[in-house]
């Protein structure tokens, strides 16, 4: 499993990993196993991505739900491609509007789209998928702020909001599973549900599960005209990076995001195997910034945070634990590809390769920060010696450490690796108890900056040490007026040159301070077999986000394919 992946599977719980055995037993000896027929109306494909226990549930609201429900069995109404830059894709709407105050939404859904069981789907459907949310606090997982949600016919929905709600736009779009009110009015707690018999508008519909795994069959009321082609997908799980590999290159499955060393080498043996790279999230060191929050030690010096960014050496850090695979990062924390036009000053568009030692002394220097007589600086009667915590048997993390700790020591500084289980890496990190932290910085709803700068850097977003500051909240402790006026006046307009001069005051402020150094762009590296099915995402051609365990992009990804022949 890629780092990307599994910084998934601990923020959103998706899912771990099975024994090979099982898995290939269950490929083999299946009717449903994938042949190798040219004919569109056998054509089959394995994916490698499931949970270890198969425990059904298939409600697009609960965080357990089985990989396929979003995307695969539920549809949104627009599809957001986090991989590239482009315009969202309508699916089950076709167009929206805001008012001009940003407080109510229009919404024209799609016309001629039947449900799974054969039922029209109409804007009542949408009204009903967001009454419930809003009724529901235990379903409305992203705190939607909704005064009501009305279908003014069967084409049209108008979503009302309390205040200026530009920025909720992506989520209800892009992330809201819709629902069918004549199956969900007679669910009494949709939060506990199972949803045991999943009727959605995507392009598969459940056909048969059992403990070892799952298999998807094509929905024949699909609304999308030809698709999908490829007629059942099996889904399978395998363990290691061999199993994978052995898996892979004996063309027992067809889809899988894993991490293979040597990988490069085994594709070039095998004509019918592809893979692709999409890095997405930027591999940070987190620190906990704010003294004035109640963080403690030598990183709540802004001169000690920027003489760790210009002393690390990425390109020797890419090579060590990277594979080779990793990107180059932004200091504005954002993706240098995608989000280019977002990135003001096109001196912050990508992270130095190599190290300036010159420049970081030079910083620690000005700041008072003296070496002592075993190479480390101190100042006022304390070391330059911080702690850094990762999650026990993250190898790649691990090496990231071992080697950045030979880097800093060039400059001084004292670098000291602990390794923890998830859990109280998790919650140190929660509750601001530690002085740097190994993560990672995500995707975010959209390709918009708001959606990184007010999570990880507003003051709203986080709490002093000891408090929570949320699952995915502003862990530096990082507390900056000028940001968080920026981020409120970027969020209360959906004028995107209004957007970027905030912007811009946002990243000439994160650049400086940097509570989150930025290492580089981990990879999420996906295979593919193309023996049984092409069209699959390519280096130019990312139409889709294409990790297996990735939601929505599952589903655009296996309309996309064709039987191979």
């Amino acid at each position: 499993m890629s780092l990307f992946s599994r910084r998934l599977v601990r923020r959103l719980g998706f899912f771990t990993v099975l024994s090979t055995a099982a898995a290939l037993t269950l490929t083999a000896c299946s009717d449903d196993s994938p042949g190798t027929s040219d004919n569109a109306a056998n054509s089959s494909i394995s994916i490698n991505g499931t949970a270890s226990t198969i425990v059904e549930n298939w409600n697009p609201f609960s965080p357990t739900q089985l990989q396929p429900t979003l995307g695969v069995i539920h549809e949104a109404l627009y599809y957001y491609n986090l991989a590239s830059d482009v315009p969202p894709r309508p699916m089950l709407a076709t167009a929206y509007s805001w008012d001009a105050a940003g407080k109510q939404l229009t919404i024209t859904t799609r016309e001629g789209v039947k449900w799974s069981d054969g039922q029209p789907f109409t804007a009542r459907d949408v009204a009903f998928t967001f009454e419930l949310i809003r009724k529901n606090k235990a379903i409305n997982g992203s705190g939607l702020a909704l005064t009501s949600a009305k279908a003014t016919d069967d084409k049209t929905v108008v979503l009302t909001f309390p205040t200026t709600s530009f920025t909720t736009e992506p989520g209800i779009l892009g992330n809201t599973a819709i629902i069918p009110e004549h199956v969900w009015s007679k669910i009494s707690d949709p939060a506990k549900t199972t949803n045991p018999n999943p009727v959605g508008t995507g392009p598969y519909k459940l056909k048969s599960l059992n403990a070892q795994g799952f298999v998807m069959e094509k929905n024949p009321n699909y609304w999308q005209p030809g698709k999908p082609q490829i007629q059942t997908v099996r889904y399978i799980t395998l363990a290691t990076a061999d199993a994978a590999s052995a898996a892979l290159t004996a063309g027992q499955v067809d889809w899988m995001s894993s991490y293979i060393p040597n990988l490069d080498k085994i594709i070039s043996g095998h004509k019918n195997l592809a893979y692709v790279n999409t890095p997405a999230l930027t591999a940070s060191i987190f620190t906990c910034s704010n003294a004035a929050m109640g963080c403690k030690g030598p990183q709540t010096d802004r001169a000690v945070r920027q003489a760790m960014y210009h002393a690390l050496n990425r390109d020797q850090l890419n090579k060590l634990a990277g594979g080779g695979f990793a990107g180059t990062a932004s200091p504005t924390l954002l993706l240098p590809d995608r989000d280019q036009k977002w990135i003001a000053d096109p001196a912050h568009l990508r992270t130095p390769g190599g190290p300036d030692v010159a420049k970081a002394n030079q910083i620690l220097d000005a700041a008072g920060w003296v070496r002592g007589a075993d190479g480390i600086r101190s100042k006022g009667g304390e070391r330059l010696s911080m702690r850094i915590q990762t999650v026990t048997g993250w190898s790649d993390f691990i090496s990231l450490n071992d080697a950045m700790a030979q880097q800093f020591k060039e400059v001084g500084i004292e670098l000291k690796p602990t390794q923890l289980s998830s859990n109280e890496w998790n919650n140190n990190q929660v509750q601001g108890k530690f002085q740097l932290s190994l993560d990672s910085i995500g995707l975010g709803a959209s390709s918009n900056p708001y959606f990184t700068y007010n999570g990880r850097y507003t003051s709203a977003t986080t709490a002093k040490v000891g408090e929570s500051a949320g699952t995915s909240g502003n862990y530096a402790r990082y507390s900056n007026p000028t940001v968080d006026q920026a981020v409120a006046a970027a969020g209360a307009t959906n004028d995107e040159n209004v957007q970027k001069q905030h912007y811009a005051t946002i990243q000439a402020q994160i650049v400086q301070d940097l509570p989150y150094i930025p290492i580089y762009l981990n990879s999420t590296l996906t295979q593919f077999n193309t023996s049984r099915a092409t069209g699959w995402p390519t280096n130019d051609n990312k139409y889709a986000f294409p990790a297996t365990w990735k939601s929505w992009d599952s589903g655009i990804v296996l309309t996309s394919l064709k039987p191979a022949g």
